[in-house]
């Protein structure tokens, strides 16, 4: 069993990817060595990825990706507190659910405060996880283990940051907001 590695190409066996690139699906998943940044075609020097902007060098695009977080201006405030010093929305919500926030205090009263605000909005019902995943005695703290679900991907989410994260990364949405 095998398919077709979607960045170079090449016919592989199912061995020849990770289990998150197979899962992809067949025209989605890249092989481990595209992934990781060699060509199969070429082995080589391996493929770098340069920052436009400091010029720092990386070994795959996932990399690239997650260094270029840090060239982000710190523009967004926290929902609770005001204080402005994020560079995305995830990373706002993160501060909150951390317990860290002074408006906020405490991880448990914070993710049920996020929750409970995210039922509430409209813009957030394709983000919810229609049926909660019941696991030891279900419910913590009147909250779903896992209560956000990716409506492109389908995966699941502990946390309302987690799922902001992702969908700017592994979808390229960055204005995705808890309507705050």
């Amino acid at each position: 069993m095998g398919r077709s590695c979607s960045e170079c190409g090449n016919w592989c066996t199912n061995s020849s990817f990770s289990r998150n690139q197979w899962m992809k699906g067949d025209g989605y998943s890249r092989c481990k060595d595209c992934v990781s940044g060699y060509s199969q075609q070429e082995y080589s020097a391996p493929i770098t990825y340069q920052c436009g902007q400091c010029y720092r060098n990386f070994n795959s695009q996932n990399e690239l990706n997650m260094h270029m977080q840090v060239h982000r201006p710190r523009t967004v405030s926290c929902p609770i507190c005001g204080e402005q010093r994020f560079r995305t929305g995830a990373n706002a919500v993160q501060h909150v659910e951390s317990g860290h926030c002074s408006g906020c205090r405490g991880q448990d009263n914070a993710r049920r405060q996020i929750y409970e605000y995210a039922r509430r909005q409209q813009s957030m019902k394709p983000f919810l996880n229609g049926t909660p995943l019941l696991t030891n005695g279900g419910y913590n703290d009147g909250v779903p283990d896992f209560p956000y679900q990716c409506p492109q991907c389908a995966k699941s989410f502990r946390h309302a940051s987690q799922l902001m994260q992702h969908q700017d990364q592994k979808h390229n949405n960055s204005r995705m907001r808890l309507g705050y």
